[in-house]
């Protein structure tokens, strides 16, 4: 199947449990991605469900095979599934046999039924352990200092280096995609989007288009050319402000103040021009099913266009400046490294990934909507440590604004012609399952859905780009300082409630 298409749940292969493990393994062999692997119902069975992302062709291809109680563990061939399978055992009770780490991913009181889960693992944490004369163990979390929401970091270290970093997350309990299944008639309800715009706050329209494109082929709505090029504009221009917000707070993590003070002031610009589309810096509210809440006349365009013009050279200045500062540069380079092994045998998506010389990029690999005809090059590095991140940041800021500057300036013909720019979304298809790719600034945002025989939710699963790359920080962190945990972590900055969902 390609991107955001529907297809009947039938014509998916349902294999048996073995059969089903060696096609998944047999596809990773042969330079597949593992883009979600889940549990869900269908015709009166759980069943599970693989979605194996084949980059090079652009094709995603959708196995399934019952549930049962058991099944054999992929993780020890394949890396990248363990900590899905962690959470299918968890929020399921369905057990990945041979599993080398199992253990609770989000602590759910409620599986996605609505039932309780109980037994002896429940609501408890079991780490790692280092043993010998200097080694010791660093607990952070998950109660932080300042504003950053909930997570615990575990490290095993040897003097001042680190063997180990365990990262622990789940303690708000969101239950975002059981919300889902229980709004009014099973879903998609009235809150749908307001859930969708809140998965990860500060990728409101990357999560909020990867929800509108499965409904819209779920349905069948073609959205308006102008609604495509607006949803692509305020992709980029998400991607703009949390880039420069990132390479603003790389500079603070080794006091370089010039940048960081600049970049904090210029997130906020790029921020604003969201609210000139639509009302909201976060941009609620302005991608809806079939379309936008709002359309894109001249005028406005051409003032997004001027503040584009005047505070993107200076967010280049400031970047530039950490690039031209040697201390900045010594501190970023070797810090944190993953190699291009670890990063393929992780699954690692998006800037993480780009950094260890990985040409993965949705925009490229599963164009849709403003993308499929408009290239974006894909800016990768080989180095796979935290300068590699920033740099793939810096070449992505210039890509964006290149984009963003094209498409402000040729506006579709009818931009402007309509207040309510969306199409009408019908009756969800019954029984279908879509899949749904957005490269957000982050990375991969894959929608899963599946409609049962009233066309309403069956399941809706959600994986944000964090979930694939947290494993990667701990990766980083792997014989380095302690102290050089702060820059790495800030150099992924992964999402914690996009992966508490």
């Amino acid at each position: 199947m390609r991107n955001a298409q529907a297809i009947p749940i039938r014509e998916i292969p349902l294999l048996p449990a073995e059969e089903f493990c060696a096609a998944v393994l047999e596809a990773i062999q042969h330079e597949a991605r593992l883009a979600a692997l889940f549990c869900a119902p269908a015709f009166g069975e759980l069943r599970l469900f693989a979605i194996l992302a084949e980059d090079r062709l652009g094709v995603l291809h959708a196995l399934s095979a019952p549930a049962g109680h058991a099944y054999p563990s992929l993780t020890p061939d394949c890396p990248q599934a363990h900590l899905f399978e962690r959470e299918i055992w968890e929020t399921w009770g369905v057990t990945p046999l041979g599993h080398p780490w199992l253990k609770p991913v989000r602590f759910p009181k409620l599986d996605l039924r609505g039932q309780a889960i109980t037994g002896p693992d429940v609501g408890l944490a079991k780490f790692m352990e280092a043993q010998g004369e200097a080694a010791h163990e660093v607990a952070v979390g998950p109660v932080h200092a300042g504003i950053i929401e909930p997570g615990h970091f575990r490290f095993l270290c040897h003097g001042e280096d680190v063997l180990h970093l365990e990262i622990s997350l789940g303690y708000q309990h969101r239950g975002v995609e059981r919300a889902i299944l229980g709004e009014p008639g099973g879903g998609p309800g009235p809150r749908f989007m307001h859930y969708m715009q809140t998965l990860a706050g500060d990728t409101t329209i990357g999560h909020a288009t990867a929800a509108c494109q499965s409904l819209e082929a779920l349905s069948g709505c073609r959205v308006p050319a102008g609604a495509l090029t607006l949803r692509a504009i305020a992709l980029e221009l998400e991607r703009l402000a949390n880039h420069a917000g990132d390479l603003g707070a790389l500079a603070m993590d080794v006091g370089f103040l010039p940048s960081s003070s600049f970049l904090g002031r210029i997130r906020g610009d790029f921020l604003n021009m969201t609210a000139k589309l639509c009302g909201s810096r976060f941009g609620r509210g302005l991608v809806k099913p079939g379309g936008t809440g709002f359309d894109l006349d001249k005028s406005r365009a051409e003032a997004v266009l001027a503040h584009l013009a005047q505070v993107f050279p200076q967010a280049m200045e400031s970047v530039e400046l950490l690039w031209s500062t040697p201390s900045v540069v010594s501190r970023f380079e070797r810090t944190g490294a993953v190699s291009h092994v670890d990063a393929l045998a992780l699954g690692l998506v998006g800037v993480a990934a780009r950094a260890c010389d990985l040409e993965i990029d949705v925009r490229q690999d599963y164009p849709v909507g403003a993308y499929a005809f408009s290239h974006v090059p894909v800016a990768v590095a080989q180095t796979g440590d935290v300068a590699g991140r920033a740099f793939v940041r810096h070449m992505e800021l210039l890509h964006s604004e290149k984009f963003l500057t094209e498409h402000l300036t040729h506006l579709p013909a009818n931009a402007g012609a309509n207040e309510d720019f969306a199409a009408p979304v019908g009756n969800l298809a019954p029984e279908h399952l879509s899949v749904s790719l957005v490269e957000g600034w982050r990375g991969e945002i894959c929608h899963v859905a599946l409609t049962d025989a009233t066309g309403r939710f069956a399941a809706y699963k959600v994986v944000d780009p964090s979930f694939h790359n947290w494993a990667g920080l701990a990766m980083a962190l792997r014989n380095q300082q302690i102290s050089d945990f702060p820059i790495c972590n800030k150099s992924f900055n992964l999402s914690y409630c996009g992966h508490d969902l």
